[in-house]
């Protein structure tokens, strides 16, 4: 048996069905806060190599043959000890395995079931395929995201997958648990990343219907503004600033030794601002920039690579990145003071099954017959 994990989800157990990105990475989020997390795996997916994706930390794997009757038949008996199960497939082939949720409620009432998808359970688009972009689009997100004058631009897969997909159900799947200490019955979670995206963009939806906010890359928090923008340094590197209030402002203006500047407060004046800015930025390297504003309230800040930021004074301080084997892992987040970080080891085979319900016997015999790994 695992040692016992710490932490507020300490002995809730999750089953994890194996899928992409969005499903994972609200598998990891549980269980860097003290889940058990149990990875459900393709039988030949499965080897006794830790699994090193950083999204697999701290869980556990297990390769099992769910098209096969006795694999669905050992699913349902790792339900019974279950308190979550993720499931990332598109609507309709759950219950063609019949591992749906009424197939596992009838096993386990308790069960909070978590269903993740692009387009949700029903909808016309809920049987056919996309990804992020697709899910972004749709949800009206994408169109605001961009420079003026550009095509829309996705922000890789962030928007989708993670913050609308898999953190959206890891929150539904909180908020179901603390339901059921009341209920005592779990309940099914329809995750669709269109919904989380939209509700991530619920300010900007208002805005657009306000008049506030316009097109795209022409206002204050899309690079529209001089004081909200990235700008070049002599070194070709790049430095951010958001320098929103006045106060931060004239910080920055101080510190750059600048004056007769446009008027940033006449919209009409921003190309010209924006201009002397970057004309400004170009004359020293990113390095001297930073020493020029350190300790400083300008809100101006190098922008660093991914292995710069693991190294950055302040993410060490804090301990916001951590060494996992030869991979280097974003910490546990949020923090929750006092509570130990939980063991981010890559996930490995679990091989006992007894503390799940499936005895010694039952395993070796699903093995012999190929349906366990």
């Amino acid at each position: 048996m695992p040692e016992v994990r710490r932490g507020p989800l300490s002995g809730v157990r999750v089953l994890e069905l194996a899928g992409l990105a969005p499903g994972p990475f609200a598998g990891m989020m549980l269980a860097d806060h003290g889940a058990e997390v149990l990875r459900v795996d393709r039988v030949r997916a499965v080897s006794d190599r830790p699994r090193t994706d950083v999204m697999d930390r701290g869980k556990r794997t297990v390769g099992l043959d769910l098209k096969a009757p006795e694999g669905v038949a050992a699913f349902k008996e790792l339900v019974r000890h279950a308190d979550v199960v993720i499931e990332v497939f598109r609507p309709g082939v759950a219950e063609r395995l019949g591992i749906g949720p009424d197939d596992l409620h009838a096993v386990n009432e308790r069960l909070v079931y978590g269903r993740m998808t692009g387009w949700g359970q029903d909808g016309p688009l809920a049987p056919t395929a996309g990804h992020d972009i697709d899910y972004i689009a749709v949800s009206g997100v994408l169109s605001l995201l961009g420079r003026e004058g550009g095509k829309p631009t996705p922000p890789i897969n962030i928007l989708g997958d993670f913050a609308g997909g898999g953190l959206m159900l890891a929150y539904g799947v909180l908020l179901a648990l603390f339901e059921r200490e009341r209920t005592g019955k779990g309940r099914v979670i329809d995750a669709a990343m269109v919904d989380g995206a939209a509700v991530l963009f619920s300010m900007f939806y208002q805005g657009v219907q306000s008049g506030f906010w316009g097109p795209r890359g022409t206002n204050l928090l899309d690079t529209g503004a001089p004081q909200y923008d990235t700008y070049e340094t002599a070194d070709g590197e790049y430095v951010a600033v958001g320098a929103l209030e006045p106060q931060f402002w004239d910080e920055m203006v101080s510190r750059m030794a600048l004056s007769d500047l446009p008027d940033r407060n006449d919209r009409s004046q921003w190309p010209a601002l924006k201009a002397r800015l970057t004309e400004e930025f170009r004359k020293r390297t990113r390095a001297e920039w930073e020493a020029v504003f350190e300790g400083s309230d300008a809100c101006v800040s190098p922008v660093l690579s991914m292995t710069e930021a693991a190294a950055h004074p302040h993410n060490t301080a804090r301990g916001a990145f951590l060494q996992v084997g030869e991979v280097t892992h974003p910490a546990p987040a949020p923090r929750l003071l006092g509570v130990p970080t939980q063991d981010l080891a890559p996930a490995t085979r679990l091989t006992d099954l007894s503390g799940w319900g499936l005895s010694h016997e039952e395993a070796d015999k699903l093995r012999g017959q190929g349906i366990l790994a």
